[in-house]
């Protein structure tokens, strides 16, 4: 594609943006937790569940645990472990769209809106509860571009994102660009969080503003905070004065409920020119799930 073909009307787009979980949201992964289950006569037997099934039983203490009582020998498939030639998530990843592709699995709820996003060339972060490094988590991204984004949906990729270059950085930014270096650009804007990754808990646990580095929720809200303060830096700087929304979605109606209450505690004042929405995608009938709008836009940035 010639460097000179872009989507000349970007500079009028307004400025959405999104916040996805991965697992069963995006993907269905064929990840497992290692727990164990207690029987009647009181032992304890190995048992593997779903991500799916474990947003519904984690608080279920009385009938389930970590093997010998450590989470992080539950969460073994979540890393990243040195041992491994190729990470487990994308291996995961390459299943996952094996199986979309083969006919033997439907997409989750934001399935589609992630393709919508990547092809309008839109900013957005990956939160997740894993614990792969966040380079893990782009090359899954890549992934999903290469395999389940057609020809000519990568094209529209590429002509938008040639747009919003000539829009906001100008037109020798863009003619002196493949389009390879053009697609690697965009996917280093986003945020890639697994919340659960060493690193990341040790950015979390050095933030005086973010008690409560063991608590998954809490964790989530400092990775979408993050997020929010990355994206107003690169608004700020291309002097956008436009509506801004700002959707999440997760499968875990914890996480979402968290999120929310977040979002009115602390968000809605930081950020006041955003329209929150959140997504609940614990139904997996229902295309984009269930859509909350937690707090209206106030004003333009």
């Amino acid at each position: 594609m010639p460097a000179d073909h872009y989507n000349p009307d970007i500079a009028r787009r307004d400025l959405k943006y999104y916040i996805f979980d991965w697992d069963d949201n995006i993907l269905r992964m064929p990840t497992y937790i290692h727990l164990e289950r207690k029987l009647r006569d009181g032992s304890w037997v190995p048992h593997l569940v779903s991500t799916a099934l474990f947003s519904v039983i984690r608080k279920d203490t009385a009938q389930y645990r970590p093997p010998g009582g450590v989470w992080d020998r539950a969460f073994v498939e979540f890393r990243d472990p040195a041992t491994r030639t190729e990470s487990k998530f994308l291996e995961d990843a390459r299943t996952a769209i094996d199986r979309l592709l083969s006919g033997d699995d439907k997409s989750p709820p934001s399935f589609n809106t992630f393709r919508k996003t990547l092809r309008e060339g839109r900013i957005f972060a990956i939160v997740t509860a894993r614990g792969h490094k966040p380079e893990s988590l782009r090359k899954g991204v890549e992934m999903f571009i290469d395999r389940l984004l057609s020809t000519d949906e990568k094209a529209e990729m590429v002509w938008n994102l040639r747009g919003y270059l000539v829009a906001y950085e100008g037109p020798a930014a863009n003619e002196s660009m493949t389009d390879e270096e053009v697609v690697a650009n965009y996917l280093s804007m986003n945020r890639y969080h697994a919340v659960t990754n060493p690193d990341f808990l040790s950015a979390v646990r050095a933030d005086p503003a973010a008690p409560g580095a063991d608590n998954p929720e809490t964790r989530k809200q400092f990775a979408i905070m993050d997020f929010l303060e990355w994206l107003f830096k690169m608004i700020e700087r291309i002097g956008a004065r436009r509506p801004i929304s700002v959707g999440f979605s997760d499968d875990d109606p914890g996480n979402v409920a968290a999120v929310a209450d977040f979002i009115r505690r602390v968000l809605a004042e930081r950020f006041p020119a955003v329209k929150f929405v959140v997504y609940d995608t614990s139904d997996p009938d229902v295309e984009k799930g269930h859509k909350l709008v937690v707090s209206g836009q106030m004003a333009l940035f």
